[in-house]
């Protein structure tokens, strides 16, 4: 078998476009939350602290004659929340599926014509 053979095999398979999919619209929704959290939910945290923008919140480290050297915490505060976010709507689109693959796992396996004819019978065979 040639390798692009196998290569084209391999990236039909339904598993690999399904998680290109996802990787795609992963990365889509991850602008709609930084989107979310950068320009709605930081100015309005950012107004309950007291006008703080957490962008410009830096240590800075030294100061010299090169470019002052930074810690940006604030960029890292709001990188968390971003990923709290994140986790959070996965966490509850996960708990969804997870409800709807419920009933059909609960549902009690199927008795065949067989088992069924020999219940009747060992329930007649009791009486």
């Amino acid at each position: 078998m040639s390798f692009m053979k196998e290569f084209r095999e391999f990236a039909m398979r339904g598993n690999v476009i399904d998680m290109a999919v996802g990787v795609i619209i992963g990365g889509a929704f991850g602008k709609i939350v930084s989107s979310l959290v950068g320009d709605i939910f930081m100015p309005l945290l950012g107004m309950l602290t007291g006008s703080v923008d957490f962008k410009d919140l830096k240590f800075t480290l030294a100061v010299a004659d090169t470019p002052a050297v930074t810690l940006n915490y604030g960029v890292f505060i709001q990188n968390v929340v971003d990923f709290v976010i994140i986790a959070f709507a996965i966490f509850m689109m996960i708990k969804v599926l997870n409800k709807l693959k419920k009933p059909a796992e609960e549902e009690a396996p199927k008795i065949s014509n067989e088992e069924q004819l020999l219940t009747e019978i060992r329930d007649l065979l009791k009486k």
